[in-house]
């Protein structure tokens, strides 16, 4: 009795997720170009406004990256003057 309930219960799942699945697959199976590529940008469309933007860039970290860059640079070359092989 109680595998049965089970079995019943898979069965029922088993059903209820195929259409979540076959309309992902749908495209695949269209005979015609034109149709089949439209519905793949569909699919594309619907994707791209389910994913999170990216978030915006940090440009004051990096202008302080650039500018620490720069920085670096004009030490290093008062430094080579300096110092020659002691």
């Amino acid at each position: 009795m109680m595998s049965k309930i089970l079995r019943s219960i898979v069965f029922v799942g088993a059903i209820a997720a195929a259409p979540a699945v076959a309309a992902v697959e749908q495209c695949r199976f269209i005979p015609a170009k034109a149709e089949r590529e439209a519905c793949y940008q569909r699919q594309d469309a619907e994707l791209a406004a389910k994913r999170k933007p990216e978030p915006p860039a940090d440009t004051k970290a990096v202008e302080s990256l650039q500018q620490m860059r720069q920085d670096d640079d004009a030490v290093y070359r008062s430094m080579r003057g300096i110092c020659r092989g002691c």
